[in-house]
């Protein structure tokens, strides 16, 4: 059964970053140069190894990087029932050259690219409902293409909670799911975000996530079971502003993360390296530079 790659880990992180490097370098940059309706944020990161939702994508990391892209429109703002109305467009990219990629004969760079398109609504209380579809596609032919429909509700508190629900769709046994199982799974993630000031500068987050099975996400390889729980994920984020580049070249920031998983049954057996042993639990570290414009 291989393993399947995703977006969602390097997603939620380079909204966090980019959220919260955009809020420190407002009170040490010059007015914003880009006012306008149209967004642009992008960001070059390293981790140590690639989870997607609790599942292990590279059995012998290498070297694993993630270049995204995200241009956001924004389309309405108000005083009604739904106070701001956008949308995101984005693309997101896997490289290895470990066992999921150069590593492996055959195999190229390019593990994974991602398209996505979603539509915010804004309402009361800092409220927003996403809709988001996205292709998770493999360049390399590590694994068949996913397509998933996600609706998720946010909160831009200090605490920053969430809960989404992801469908795959489009489906057939073993074709189209992120377990590589027999039938199109139902996803469910809950999860805060707080941060805090470190000194005059930098901004540490701790995000913290619960993925879920509500139907057949999790099917294990072992005996076709569904195990609903997936993984929790406790993370730290230290976001800092590069004040040297200035606002009129975009807001950029350099960060360091670090996470730890600890896994469900069927994500458990995912964890494999590569001497074929498995592990209930995994230290992801990252690091990254992000710009804002």
């Amino acid at each position: 059964m291989s393993m399947i790659s995703r977006l969602g880990f390097g997603i939620l992180m380079f909204t966090a970053v980019t959220v919260v490097s955009a809020g420190n370098a407002s009170a040490q940059t010059p007015a914003d140069p880009n006012p306008g309706a149209l967004t642009f944020s992008g960001a070059y990161d390293i981790p140590t190894i690639y989870m997607f939702r609790g599942i292990r994508q590279e059995t012998d990391p290498g070297f694993t990087s993630w270049p995204y892209a995200d241009l956001k429109i924004d389309f309405t703002s108000g005083d009604g029932a739904v106070k701001s109305s956008s949308v995101n467009f984005g693309v997101w990219n896997s490289l290895h050259t470990g066992s999921s990629g150069t590593g492996t004969e055959g195999k190229g760079l390019h593990y994974e690219e991602d398209f996505y398109a979603a539509l915010n609504l804004g309402f009361g209380g800092a409220t927003t409902f996403t809709t988001q579809f996205t292709a998770y596609t493999s360049p390399n032919a590590s694994f068949t293409t996913v397509k998933e429909i996600l609706f998720k509700v946010s909160q831009g508190s200090k605490f920053a909670p969430y809960g989404l629900i992801a469908f795959e769709f489009d489906t057939a046994p073993g074709v189209g799911q992120a377990d590589g199982g027999q039938n199109g799974g139902t996803y469910m993630e809950l999860g805060v975000g707080p941060s805090w000031p470190l000194g005059a500068r930098a901004t540490l987050t701790v995000p913290v996530k619960l993925g879920f099975s509500l139907s057949d996400y999790y099917e294990s390889p072992n005996d076709g079971n569904d195990n609903n729980f997936g993984f929790i994920d406790i993370g730290g984020l230290v976001t800092v502003p590069i004040s040297q580049v200035s606002s009129r070249y975009g807001t950029w920031n350099v960060h360091f993360g670090l996470d730890y998983f600890h896994l469900g049954e069927t994500t458990h057996s995912f964890n494999k390296d590569v001497d074929g042993n498995t592990s209930p639990s995994k230290f992801v570290g990252l690091v990254g530079i992000g710009l804002s414009y």
